[in-house]
């Protein structure tokens, strides 16, 4: 610990001066909403291709202003809401979706339909595949899993992307095509042709937490996963690394949804409930899980940091250090998921309660608040560290008047 603490003076101070490596990210600013993504190389086949880190309010605005004639491609992890955000969104605009999941394609045939000769002219047609619009009404194609096709397949995919055809047939004006592609360790992939990544706008796809509770809330999600990850929001997303068995299990949005739709039929969590939920998250996040549906009935950070700090007061007292600990670990955790997200006011609050908490810890022992500032870490919560630099002069004082 002396180490980290010996590195916090120079860590909060660089924070401030550098405004935590903003100078690194490119900013995109519409409407009153700012927009911070730092460019990022991912590699396809042997070519180089930069691509813009988005989240789902930046998709609407880049679907709303990209032609039609513009094909787009989304990069990003399996179980992150693609597929559910574009049906979504094109369905309000009374325009169907038809995905097509290219990985299970085992030949052009699945994708362009099935030959035929034609009795008048002796030559082969194509059989119209079932997708294929023949009302004449434009369709959004989404093609998902492109890395994951069959070369043979990706041929045939050429000529849709840039002429609108398949087999000679021409897809209704206006018609969009939209691709979906896996990233990361864990996927058996297929390099993709320059030639074909060159026909596509590229971004990654990374629906921030935010995007997601409010999704959640929305299609009324059992509240208790909400809150959750809410405190939680590490566990929202698989933090498998690709070295892990295939068959392990690690939690991810889809999965959240699942754990909800079981527990709605329990008012309460149960012990017996642990290995159902495990078959679906993991037993480390189902860990993490009950552990806070049991905490929760008698403590909520968030709580503590919005609400009236005095009511609390005294329960925080009677924690012991390994309670201490885990909530100190779950006000950084709060405030790094959100502090992008809160107005003026309730910023105030937030930073007066966290000043309130860290005066508290003082009081109980030392060691409490050598733990609070042993958190202050750039690379793990540089929004945390942020905030504090920006809104909470009182607290970065008394840090590094602690550690001085």
């Amino acid at each position: 610990m002396t180490a980290t603490l010996n590195m916090v003076v120079s860590t909060l101070r660089q924070a401030q001066d550098t405004t935590l490596r903003q100078a690194q990210d490119t900013t995109l600013r519409h409407g009153s909403g700012t927009v911070n993504s730092t460019t990022v190389m991912q590699t396809f086949g042997t070519a180089p291709f930069f691509y813009m880190t988005i989240n789902a309010k930046q998709l609407e605005f880049i679907l709303d202003n990209t032609p039609s004639t513009q094909n787009i491609m989304l990069m990003g992890k399996h179980g992150i809401g693609k597929s559910r955000i574009l049906e979504a969104y094109f369905s309000s605009k009374g325009q169907k979706v038809v995905t097509l999941f290219l990985g299970q394609m085992s030949d052009p045939g699945d994708l362009i339909g099935l030959p035929e000769k034609n009795e008048k002219t002796g030559k082969t047609d194509f059989m119209l595949p079932y997708w294929f619009p023949t009302d004449g009404a434009p369709i959004v194609l989404f093609l998902d899993e492109l890395n994951r096709a069959r070369p043979e397949v990706l041929q045939t995919i050429m000529d849709l992307t840039l002429n609108r055809k398949l087999a000679g047939k021409s897809l209704p004006e206006g018609s969009r095509i939209i691709s979906a592609v896996n990233n990361g360790n864990e996927y058996q992939l297929t390099d993709l042709d320059p030639a074909l990544v060159s026909r596509f706008n590229i971004y990654e796809f990374a629906p921030s937490v935010e995007d997601w509770i409010l999704w959640a809330e929305n299609s009324s999600l059992d509240k208790r996963v909400i809150d959750f990850i809410k405190e939680n929001p590490e566990y929202l997303d698989s933090f498998d690394n690709g070295e892990s068995e295939n068959l392990e299990r690690t939690p991810d949005r889809r999965s959240w949804e699942r754990v909800s739709e079981i527990l709605r039929k329990f008012p309460s969590i149960c012990l017996e409930l642990k290995p159902l939920v495990a078959g679906i998250i993991g037993s480390e996040a189902t860990a993490a899980f009950f552990d806070f549906a049991q905490s929760e009935k008698e403590f909520s950070v968030k709580n503590m940091l919005t609400g009236d700090f005095s009511k609390i007061e005294a329960q925080i007292r009677e924690f012991d250090i390994s309670r201490i600990t885990q909530l100190n670990n779950s006000v950084f955790k709060f405030i790094e998921a959100f502090a992008d997200n809160k107005d003026g006011k309730e910023s105030e609050k937030i930073a007066d309660n966290l000043n309130r908490y860290f005066d508290l810890l003082r009081l109980i022992s030392r060691e409490y608040q050598m733990h609070f500032i042993s958190l202050c870490s750039a690379q793990i919560y540089p929004k945390t560290l942020l905030f504090i630099t920006e809104h909470c002069d009182s607290l970065y004082s008394k840090i590094l008047g602690a550690i001085s």
